[in-house]
């Protein structure tokens, strides 16, 4: 029995999610094979080999697989799965996009965003905005599982396994790669940071934004987050979205400011370690959940607290 965890990197490096998705790949109690498929990604194959527990890294290496294209990453993961009892991968938006793909031409049930392994067939996953936990028995000889990895601890290194080339798939050829917009920044990912200060519908603007929040976040050493109301609103960009629809984390500090904490939003933040909220409703849900509270107009208080970060 042998698993295969799909790595999420850059080619040059391993994502955090990785890490933690292999903790959850390594308690279904099976040997663990790491397989990586990009461009010159031989350094994030080389970082899988040094990972504790990874028993073999299988390098796809080719312009097929350079910009992240669904379809024929999973054609590579479906011609490898015979020698696999179950195929693991981060719930990030990469693999939300392949691993139904694969459930699909396996003819197998996904189990999505799992929180816990029971055992090599049974599985804990949230429901209803994380209000309610679903254990899942899958009767499939080979399973297909994303990992929820703000749940699992990160895997360590003290490996050394081999890397092993292998060929890639035939291309399904149902898409192209056309263009790509980038968004860079020296902050924080905010799937993998330790402090998130997000703003909410409240900030009422870009610039407030940019006024308020950023400064804050800069003092912190932290990733900034919005919720989807801002989001919409145009006051935020898409990846910045914390929430059932957009990137769900668990970071030491998460700081709320101006957010009401609707039922989507708690279920993206709630599994942070310490969480401060900032709002002038003293009845907003985000209360219920905040381990501390500022009931206080956030155009007066955000820019107190960072001047007191000085």
């Amino acid at each position: 029995m042998t698993t295969l965890l799909i790595a999420e990197h850059d080619n040059a490096s391993l994502k955090d999610a990785t890490n933690k998705a292999l903790t959850a790949a390594a308690a279904l109690g099976a040997d663990v094979e790491v397989l990586v498929a990009g461009q010159n990604a031989k350094g994030a194959a080389d970082a899988a080999a040094k990972l504790a527990g990874v028993k073999k890294v299988l390098l796809a290496d080719g312009d097929l697989y350079a910009h992240d294209l669904a379809e024929p990453l999973a054609a590579l993961i479906v011609s490898l799965a015979s020698g696999y009892d179950a195929i693991v991968a981060p719930a990030t938006s990469r693999f939300k996009n392949v691993m139904p793909r694969v459930a699909a031409l396996l003819d197998v049930m996904q189990v999505s965003e799992i929180i816990k392994v029971v055992a090599p067939d049974t599985f804990e996953r949230p429901i209803y905005a994380g209000n309610a936990i679903q254990t899942v028995k899958s009767k499939d000889a080979k399973k297909v599982i994303t990992v929820r990895t703000s749940t699992f601890a990160a895997a360590g290194e003290g490996g050394s396994a081999a890397v092993e080339n292998v060929a890639a798939a035939a291309d399904p050829g149902l898409s192209s790669f056309i263009g790509e917009e980038v968004a860079k920044s020296d902050r924080p990912e905010l799937t993998s940071a330790k402090i998130i200060v997000s703003g909410g519908r409240a900030m009422q603007s870009r610039e407030n934004f940019a006024k308020y929040i950023e400064p804050l976040a800069d003092k912190l050493g932290a990733g900034v987050g919005a919720s989807r109301a801002a989001v919409d609103a145009g006051y935020a960009p898409n990846d910045w979205q914390v929430g059932q629809t957009g990137k769900v984390v668990a970071p030491e500090l998460y700081v709320a400011v101006g957010i009401s904490g609707a039922i989507q939003h708690l279920a993206g933040m709630k599994d942070s370690k310490v969480i401060v909220a900032i709002n002038k409703d003293e009845d907003a849900p985000i209360f219920q959940v905040a381990d501390y509270g500022l009931v206080a107009d956030l155009y007066q208080a955000v820019p107190e607290l960072t001047e007191e970060l000085d």
